[in-house]
C-alpha cells in the first residue's frame, strides 16, 4: 500500500518511496541523557516508533532505524560537574576525572531511558543503531575539518563556528523555519547549544575547552582548537556515518525545527554537499491540561511520575497514539481513562473472537471495507485517529458472536495485523484465572441479567460499562454470565 506522508521540507502531503531499494534509512533525534525523559519527549520518540511500524507493516519495506543519544552537551556537563546536585548516589562517586564523571552520569540516564521506552512498548530490536555523540568524534572534526576548507567556519579564539552569512550566499537558511533576518548580525556568535528563535547568527561547530570541563584534543591548521562538540554537529555526523547520505526520512518534535534541523541542514549540506535526507516530519507539542507543561505550573511529568500513580504504560501508549501526531495533544488524566476503556473494549472484542461460535456474520463485503479503511487512514499521513474510529465502528455494529468461524479467522488476522503497529492488545484467548469477585460486581451482573431477561438492554448495557470501567469483564453463557478480572 502507497504510504503518504507530510514533509515539513515541502509543506506537503506526498507518496513516500525509498531512495534506495525496499529499504528505509530513518534517523531519530533522540534524547539528552541528562534526567529522566518527560512525557513531551516521550510523545517524540512514540511518533516515531508509530512511523516506523507502518513503515514496515502496511509499506512492507525493511526499516534501518537510528537514534541519537546525545551524552556531550552543555547540559550534560553542567549536571555531571564536580558536586553537581544532579548527581545521584545511584551512579558512585565522582572523581577528579571529568571525562569519566561525564560517561558515568550519562550512561545511568541512558539505562534509565531504555528502561522506560521499553516500558511504552517501544522495541529495541527495532533500532539498527542507538549511537552515542562521544562514539563519533573524531568524524565531527573531519566535518569541521570540511566545512573550513570550503569556506563556510571560522576559527575565533580556539572556537569553530558555522558562517551563516557566507552560507546564505549560496543557499537557503530557513528551508523548515521562517527566520526573520532583519536583525540578523553577521559575525555575531552563539555559544549556546539551545537558544532563542530569533538568534539567527553564527553557531558553534566546536566549543574551546573551559576550566573543568572534559574535552578532546583538536588541532585544524596548526591552530589548537581542544574541547568538544557544537549540539548540531553530533547528528549531522552521526547520519552520515550510519545511514549514508541522503537518507529517507528524519523524525523529530517542532521545538527541534530551528535551530537544531536547520543548523543540521546547513552543515550536512556545507560539509558533505548534499541534502541530508528527503522528508522531515515533525510531531507537535504535547500541554497538560491545556497549558504548557513546566514545573513552575506542578503539571510537569516524567514517565515514572505516571507509573508511580498506578498509570499503566500502555494506556499512555494508547492515549497518544489515538491522537494525530501533527496537532498537538492535551495530556489528561481522563483522556488516559477513556484511553484505557476503549483499549480493554478492543481487547475484549479479540478475546471474545477466540470463543467458538456459529454466527451467521454480516455480509463480507462490511468486514473488508473496515480493514481497507483501518489502513488506508494509517498509510494516509498516520491518521490514526480516523482507523481507530473505523475499527469502534465495526464492534460496535458486530458483536464477536454474530461472526461465523470464517469471519473470526478474518477478524483475528486483521487485529493481529494492526497489533503490529499500536501494540497494545493480546492476540489470544481470555485467560482462564481464579479470582475472587467483589460482592458490588456480582451484584452489578445479577442486575444487568435481570434487565437482560426484562429486554431492558440499554440499562443491561450501562451495567456493562461499569463493570468493564471497574476493571472485570462479563461474557454471556448458557448459565447466565460468566466474570473475571480484565488482563
Amino acid at each position: 500500500m502507497q504510504i503518504y506522508l507530510y514533509n515539513s521540507l515541502t509543506k506537503t502531503i506526498e507518496p513516500f518511496k525509498p531512495l534506495e531499494g525496499n529499504t528505509v534509512r530513518m534517523y531519530s533525534c533522540g534524547p539528552t541523557v541528562y534526567n529522566f525523559a518527560h512525557i513531551g519527549n516521550m510523545r517524540a520518540f512514540l511518533f516515531a516508533d508509530l512511523l516506523q511500524r507502518v513503515l514496515r507493516t502496511i509499506g512492507a519495506y525493511n526499516v534501518k532505524w537510528v537514534m541519537n543519544i546525545t551524552n556531550i552537551d552543555d547540559k550534560t556537563i553542567r549536571d555531571s560537574a564536580p558536586g553537581s546536585t544532579a548527581w545521584l548516589p545511584e551512579m558512585g562517586s565522582q572523581t577528579d576525572n571529568l571525562m569519566d564523571n561525564l560517561l558515568k552520569f550519562t550512561q545511568y540516564f541512558e539505562k534509565s531511558f531504555l528502561e522506560d521506552i521499553s516500558k511504552l512498548g517501544i522495541r529495541l530490536e527495532h533500532f539498527f543503531s542507538m549511537p552515542k555523540a562521544t562514539e563519533f568524534i573524531p568524524q565531527m572534526q573531519e566535518l569541521i575539518r570540511r566545512i573550513i576548507k570550503n569556506g563556510i567556519a571560522y576559527i575565533s579564539e580556539g572556537s569553530v563556528y558555522f558562517n551563516v552569512s557566507e552560507w546564505r550566499k549560496k543557499d537557503t537558511y530557513g528551508k523548515l523555519y521562517k527566520i526573520d533576518f532583519e536583525n540578523f548580525r553577521a559575525g555575531a556568535r552563539i555559544d549556546a547549544d539551545q537558544y532563542e528563535r530569533e538568534d539567527a547568527n553564527d553557531f558553534a561547530l566546536w566549543k574551546y575547552k573551559k576550566p573543568d570541563e572534559p574535552f578532546w584534543e583538536f588541532e585544524v591548521d596548526g591552530i589548537i582548537c581542544d574541547g568538544r562538540p557544537g549540539w548540531h554537529i553530533e547528528c549531522s555526523t552521526m547520519e552520515k556515518e550510519l545511514l549514508g547520505l541522503p537518507f529517507d526520512i528524519h523524525t523529530g518534535g517542532v521545538d527541534l525545527k530551528f535551530p537544531h534541523h536547520e543548523d543540521e541542514i546547513a552543515q550536512s549540506k556545507a560539509g558533505y554537499g548534499v541534502e541530508p535526507n528527503a522528508f522531515w516530519c515533525h510531531n507537535e507539542f504535547l500541554e497538560v491540561e491545556g497549558q504548557k507543561m513546566s514545573k513552575s505550573l506542578g503539571n510537569y511529568f516524567t514517565l515514572r511520575d505516571l507509573l508511580e500513580k498506578g498509570i499503566d504504560p500502555l494506556d499512555i501508549r494508547i492515549a497518544m497514539l489515538s491522537a494525530h501526531y501533527g496537532s498537538t495533544y492535551n495530556f489528561t488524566f481522563d483522556g488516559i481513562n477513556s484511553a484505557r476503556k476503549a483499549r480493554f473494549r478492543i481487547q475484549d472484542y479479540i478475546y471474545d473472537l477466540h470463543q467458538t461460535t456459529n454466527g451467521s456474520f454480516i455480509n463480507t463485503d462490511v468486514l473488508n471495507e473496515m480493514k481497507s479503511e483501518v489502513f488506508t487512514s494509517l498509510a494516509t499521513d498516520l491518521h490514526t485517529p480516523k482507523a481507530l474510529a473505523s475499527v469502534f465502528t465495526f464492534i460496535n455494529d458486530n458483536p464477536a458472536n454474530t461472526l461465523n468461524e470464517e469471519a473470526r479467522k478474518s477478524a483475528l488476522e486483521f487485529f493481529t495485523k494492526l497489533n503490529n503497529i499500536f501494540d497494545v492488545w493480546k492476540i489470544e484467548p481470555r485467560p482462564v484465572e481464579v479470582v475472587n469477585i467483589p460482592i458490588e460486581i456480582t451484584d452489578l451482573a445479577e442486575q444487568r441479567l435481570k434487565a437482560k431477561m426484562s429486554k431492558n438492554f440499554a440499562e443491561a448495557d450501562e451495567l456493562r460499562q461499569k463493570i468493564i470501567d471497574a476493571g472485570y469483564y462479563i461474557q454471556d453463557s448458557e448459565n447466565g454470565y460468566r466474570l473475571g478480572k480484565k488482563w
